[in-house]
């Protein structure tokens, strides 16, 4: 028998969570797929704190409950994030599907989630006994393992409102529409007086959870364009060696030739 519980705001939502073994949803695209016998569940869908895409001084507050449909729509949604979300499945299921759940699935193959690494996001989780805010890398453990607590929600996804106007975004499926990633990249890169300011990049369908490697990334900033050339091919050869893929519905072997095509395609997009 299967349980449902329906909170009309997040105070009686962390209440229902603090008391229940309840699995919470907003679009429950995932559990129509897996349905689980007996299982207790919790609907977020109508929580007015988690269904909006606000702006304050530093951050984009993304609600955990917002659609992609509502994200890509929304005027205040980063580019990168945008182009995202777009390419997830299809309208139907972007007008069900929420950006809280694609986090919180603990996927390394989740479109949003790529980005949220890519651009630094934090997430925040609340509970009835106060709340924190995490960098999204500390929220994976492992594949389909996460640090949210049983009573914690995740309510908010925090990015930050400048920074990734230059960017590079691919997601490689088996078709060009209705795909899950055989493997996905985005990277990020800020310059500031012809200074490497930010350099970023983030593997998703890859390993256990989203890979980021920022030492290697590290060996960019505080160069030039001409001087990040000179470190090229160590930069290449570091994460030759630290990609060490998945085996899955496709081979490591070709995990591994598309992430450094994709990451030398990266670098040269940007004359490095």
């Amino acid at each position: 028998m299967v349980n449902c519980y329906q909170a009309a705001s997040l105070e009686a939502a962390l209440k229902i969570r603090a008391k229940e073994s309840v699995t919470p949803y907003a679009g429950g695209t995932d559990l129509m797929v897996k349905p689980r016998k007996d299982a207790e569940y919790l609907f977020l869908n109508k929580v007015p704190e988690m269904k909006k895409i606000v702006e304050d001084e530093k951050y984009i507050r993304i609600g955990a409950a917002c659609t992609f449909t509502e994200i890509i729509e929304s005027k205040l949604t980063p580019a990168i994030l945008k182009e995202a979300v777009s390419q997830i499945a299809a309208p139907a299921i972007r007008n069900l599907g929420t950006a809280g759940g694609n986090i919180c699935n603990g996927s390394p193959k989740a479109d949003s989630a790529l980005v949220f690494f890519a651009t630094d996001s934090k997430l925040r989780l609340v509970s009835s006994k106060g709340e924190r805010v995490i960098p999204i890398t500390q929220f994976y453990l492992g594949r389909n393992k996460t640090s949210l607590q049983d009573d914690e929600l995740l309510v908010e996804i925090l990015m930050d409102k400048t920074g990734f106007n230059n960017y590079y975004y691919k997601k490689v499926g088996a078709r060009n529409a209705l795909a899950i990633s055989r493997v996905s990249f985005a990277g990020v890169i800020n310059i500031d007086k012809s200074i490497i300011k930010r350099f970023i990049t983030a593997f998703g369908a890859v390993s256990d959870i989203i890979l980021r490697k920022d030492d290697i990334d590290s060996m960019f900033v505080g160069k030039t364009i001409e001087e990040a050339k000179s470190v090229k091919e160590d930069y290449l050869a570091a994460y030759d060696r630290a990609i060490v893929p998945i085996r899955g519905r496709v081979s490591a072997e070709y995990r591994k030739a598309v992430c450094m095509n994709l990451l030398r395609d990266f670098l040269e997009s940007e004359g490095i």
